[in-house]
């Protein structure tokens, strides 16, 4: 939790073995975690692969290594979820954005919501 009580998430982004993002969001003392290859959506017409992956402690909120860097980190806020899909904010660096984490068979899709 940040300063006034709001669920955090960090976005690292990794050197090796091969280039991709970690997405981790705050949740029930722990950091859910999804490696998401590409990076996140920037286009509401192009989807991203979004590969769950084991918790994190939360000490992994601001941890940084030779080969992991802090690519945006903030607050997140939950606008809808069900068995199927999260949609969230989040509040990093830049401008507020909405995304929607969708349950497929094997893994997740990672979508920009329209503004």
């Amino acid at each position: 939790m940040d300063d006034q009580g709001r669920a955090t998430f960090v976005l690292h982004e990794h050197a090796k073995p091969r280039h991709h993002f970690d997405l981790r969001l705050e949740e029930d003392g722990v950091l859910r975690s999804w490696a998401v290859p590409r990076g996140l959506p920037d286009d509401p017409r192009h989807n991203r692969l979004a590969v769950a992956v084991p918790d994190h402690d939360l000490e992994h909120l601001t941890y940084t290594d030779a080969d992991k860097s802090i690519a945006d980190i903030g607050w997140w806020q939950e606008v809808d979820r069900n068995d199927k899909r999260i949609v969230f904010t989040l509040h990093g660096r830049g401008a507020p954005r909405t995304y929607a984490l969708i349950r497929t068979d094997s893994d997740w899709l990672l979508h920009l919501m329209k503004a």
